[in-house]
C-alpha cells in the first residue's frame, strides 16, 4: 500500500499500512529531522520513503500537526484523495 503523510508544510509519500496516530507521529519525529548515519527503529521498519509515486495509487492519508500550514499543493492532493473516497485521518 501507498499513502501520504502529512505534517506541517512538509509531507512524505510512504510504501506501507495505513498508520495509526503513534507510528505517523513516531515516524514525523523520526524523519523530520536529518540524523546523519541513524538508522530507523525495528518498529517502523514496516514504512519506507518513496520518491516517485503516481498520485492515484495513493490509498491512505493520515495528517499531523505541525509548525506550518499545509501548503496548497498537498491540500489540493488531500481534496482530490478525498474526492476519490479515501478517508484523511487527521490526528490533531
Amino acid at each position: 500500500m501507498v499513502g501520504i503523510l502529512v505534517h506541517g508544510d512538509n509531507h512524505f509519500i510512504l510504501r506501507g499500512p495505513q498508520l495509526d496516530r503513534a507510528a505517523a507521529l513516531a515516524l514525523v519525529q523520526h524523519w523530520s529531522c536529518i540524523q546523519i548515519g541513524a538508522t530507523t527503529p525495528p518498529t517502523l521498519d514496516l514504512w519506507t520513503i518513496v520518491t516517485r509515486e503516481f498520485r492515484e495509487n495513493l490509498e491512505w492519508a493520515v495528517t499531523v500537526p505541525g509548525d506550518n500550514h499545509m501548503s496548497p499543493a498537498v491540500a489540493q492532493l488531500l481534496a482530490e484523495l478525498s474526492a476519490r473516497g479515501i478517508v484523511i485521518c487527521d490526528y490533531s
